[in-house]
């Protein structure tokens, strides 16, 4: 599971029927005091995410096919929750 911020919306006119229907976004990992990491990536909104939201992604197949149900196609990474706040000891996190 992956700390993330949504950048934006993906929209596609072509793509797989997997995701009919579903909401993609691209969401970029952030570290606990929410400097961004890595590069951007695409997740499909299961939580009602929205651009500048700090969200908790699931990027392993299994858990999302667990999720989604066995005929969920190739969606990998899958946003499942929206964060409101992180706490970290030592006083690294806080509101995002």
């Amino acid at each position: 599971m992956r700390l993330c911020r949504v950048l934006g919306s993906v929209v596609a006119s072509a793509h797989h029927p997997a995701y009919e229907g579903r909401k993609v976004l691209m969401v970029r990992a952030v570290g606990a005091a929410g400097a961004p990491q890595g590069a951007g990536f695409i997740a499909v909104d299961n939580a009602q995410a929205g651009v500048g939201d700090t969200v908790l992604v699931l990027t392993e197949g299994t858990g999302v096919r667990q999720i989604l149900g066995a005929g969920a196609g190739p969606i990998r990474s899958l946003i499942v929750g929206v964060v409101d706040r992180v706490d970290v000891p030592g006083g690294a996190g806080g509101s995002l």
